[in-house]
């Protein structure tokens, strides 16, 4: 809770004199050494123990938009500091005071990192304190009347240092920030904001890319990574490896060895370049998240186009007979030498980035604050967590003596693997139908069937004959015009109705809106709030197996739970800013608003249980 001037509890944590002496009283009780408590007298130390950096996370507000402003404390190595909430009323806290321009409404009350409980010298028991580097955060509003122009944000912050064996006067470090009030305002440091979300959750917090915590962090994403495998979304590509794998395994060890390796390469080196993609929009000012290429038309088409591809080489239209690029990107047999094997790998990672899974949420929010080095290296680890069953496979090849003996079956196991991939071709539909309008989906359906007639025609025809040539130049033609089609309407799509509870729902489900969110919470209304998008497979089976059940609809109903939910199915920069304050960027994401308590993130592979314990609570 803020303290106010007529606060007394306030009034005593400023009362710095005798509260110093208290500090020093009760430290010399418990010193073996009395001289060693002792305060040293001001200017005899260096008493900033701290370095302070304040931001904001826009360019510019328009007026009577709040702003969110972060203030970062970094204390050197070897000190601490009391947390914002001591464990003994007489030790001073750490604080932040913002002071706005005169007549500008008040910043709402900060929130402070929890402290770490840790041990030193002079206490017998363990006391709550910051070390490293902590984040506060404040939602500062601006006046509806205020004019264009620059205001400067004054922000105070005051702490105590100490080490193991005595503290230092406490001070007060001032730092100012521009808050600028104008049109046109874009997103502004989000590697600061996104480490501010992950730093308030921890109070010592080392938002860092050495030592034992990124180790954690890259252990995080390897697992999550290898988790991705066993997601819905990549379970079509992975019926692709397995007949490969299949038809390796008659070239001998060598063949499943060098195939395994290439699929595991593709697999590493896809990660990378969406790692290099990150970090470039990350430089350009531009939002990222996982999955964000699926809110692009243009991307969810050309990928359907591949999909469609990969059915009909399944299905036996063609082998590689298509021109150039397009054949080797269409043919999924391993006799197609490295090549098919890379693209595999290569599709099997733009296939994994519409799901999440446990872990990889974490690994990716600290993934995308770091520094360039940094967020290769999770991605890299990511990547490589993805690739291990391969990488596996590769040093022991003997494994592949579990897979099934090749055999005339395997022609009916190509063409099933065929339908499962026109399954997903036909979820790609779906999302392609929340992106553009009607009518133009089903143009590029059109377009689609014809593809499919050129290339049939194509494998008709006799190899090397003007009419197969032609085919071919057909179906390329024809997918460049479906493509185009879809990318010249992604902004014809109908208002998103997916915050709207249609009667066969059991939630009746709200449509997202942050600040009620937050309003209700104070005022104490439990909030749930689901962030999805129909491109979310992951989003998708929750909704189905735990959301929109009538255990939780039942607990919604009888603890008065609002539910919100946001669709990022197309790009919305206010909801990926909101996912950057958790810390999180990418779906399915599920935060529940508790009153007088911090809002709780539930995991990405939400479960009933998880659910009805937190309102029990």
């Amino acid at each position: 809770m803020p303290r106010t001037a007529g606060d007394g509890h306030g009034e005593a944590r400023r009362s710095w004199p005798a509260r110093a002496a208290l500090i020093a009283a009760f430290a010399g009780s418990l010193l073996p050494d009395p001289g060693a408590a002792q305060l040293p007298r001001q200017g005899a130390f260096d008493l900033e123990k701290g370095d302070i950096a304040v931001a904001l996370d826009r360019t510019a507000y328009l007026a009577g938009e709040a702003a969110d402003l972060a203030v970062r404390l970094t204390i050197e190595d070897g000190w601490h500091t009391n947390s914002y909430e001591p464990t003994y009323d007489y030790l001073i806290a750490t604080e932040i005071e913002i002071e706005a321009p005169p007549d500008w409404p008040a910043a709402e009350t900060p929130r402070y990192p929890p402290g770490e409980m840790k041990r030193f010298e002079f206490a017998p028991t363990a006391i709550s304190v910051y070390e490293g580097e902590i984040f506060i955060r404040a939602v500062l509003p601006t006046p509806a009347g205020a004019a264009t122009g620059t205001y400067p944000i004054r922000t105070n912050v005051t702490y105590q240092a100490c080490d193991d064996k005595m503290c230092l006067a406490p001070v007060t470090t001032p730092a100012t920030v521009g808050l600028t009030i104008d049109a046109g305002g874009e997103v502004a440091n989000p590697e600061f904001f996104a480490a501010a979300e992950a730093g308030t959750g921890g109070g010592a917090s080392q938002i860092g890319g050495a030592g034992r915590g990124f180790l954690w962090f890259v252990l995080l994403g390897f697992l999550g990574g290898l988790i991705l495998n066993a997601m819905p979304c990549v379970l079509p590509v992975l019926s692709l490896k397995v007949f490969g794998l299949m038809k390796s395994a008659e070239g001998g060890r060598r063949a499943l060895t060098t195939g395994s390796l290439a699929t595991a390469a593709g697999i590493v080196l896809s990660f990378l370049l969406l790692a290099g993609a990150a970090i470039g929009a990350r430089a350009a000012g531009v939002a990222v998240g996982w999955g964000i290429q699926f809110q692009e038309p243009v991307f969810v088409g050309a990928l359907a186009v591949v999909i469609l591809l990969f059915t009909l080489n399944m299905w036996g239209l063609f082998e590689i007979h298509l021109p150039g690029t397009l054949a080797k990107v269409g043919s999924s047999g391993p006799s197609e030498g490295l090549a098919g094997h890379l693209a595999t790998g290569f599709f099997a990672t733009l296939m994994a980035t519409p799901c999440s899974a446990p872990f990889l949420g974490t690994a990716l929010g600290f993934a995308l604050t770091q520094d360039s080095v940094t967020t290769a290296a999770m991605f890299g680890a990511i990547g490589t967590g993805m690739a291990s069953p391969y990488l596996l496979l590769a040093a022991f090849p003997a494994a592949g003596r579990v897979l099934p003996r090749p055999g005339a079956w395997m022609a009916t196991f190509r063409v099933v693997m065929g339908f499962l991939l026109a399954a997903t071709l036909v979820w790609l539909l779906f999302v392609m139908s929340g992106l553009v309008s009607a009518p133009r989906v089903a143009f590029f359906e059109i377009g689609l069937l014809a593809v499919a007639l050129a290339i049939w025609l194509a494998s008709r025809a006799q190899r090397g004959r003007a009419p197969r040539r032609l085919a071919g130049v057909a179906a390329a033609a024809l997918t460049v015009v479906a493509v185009s089609t879809v990318a010249a309407g992604r902004s014809e799509a109908g208002p998103s109705t997916i915050g709207v509870a249609p009667e066969d729902r059991l939630i009746a489900w709200q449509p997202f809106d942050r600040e009620r969110a937050e309003g209700l919470a104070a005022e104490g209304t439990y909030v749930f709030v689901d962030v999805t998008a129909d491109w979310c497979f992951t989003c998708k089976i929750n909704e189905t197996l735990f959301l929109e059940t009538e255990e939780v609809a039942g607990a919604f109903e009888q603890y008065d739970v609002i539910a919100m939910r946001a669709d990022w199915t197309r790009r919305d920069d206010s909801i990926s800013r909101y996912l950057a304050d958790f810390g999180r960027y990418g779906i399915p994401f599920y935060v529940l608003y508790r009153p007088d308590q911090e809002p709780h993130v539930f995991s990405e592979l939400i479960s009933k249980s998880a659910i009805l314990d937190l309102l029990g609570d």
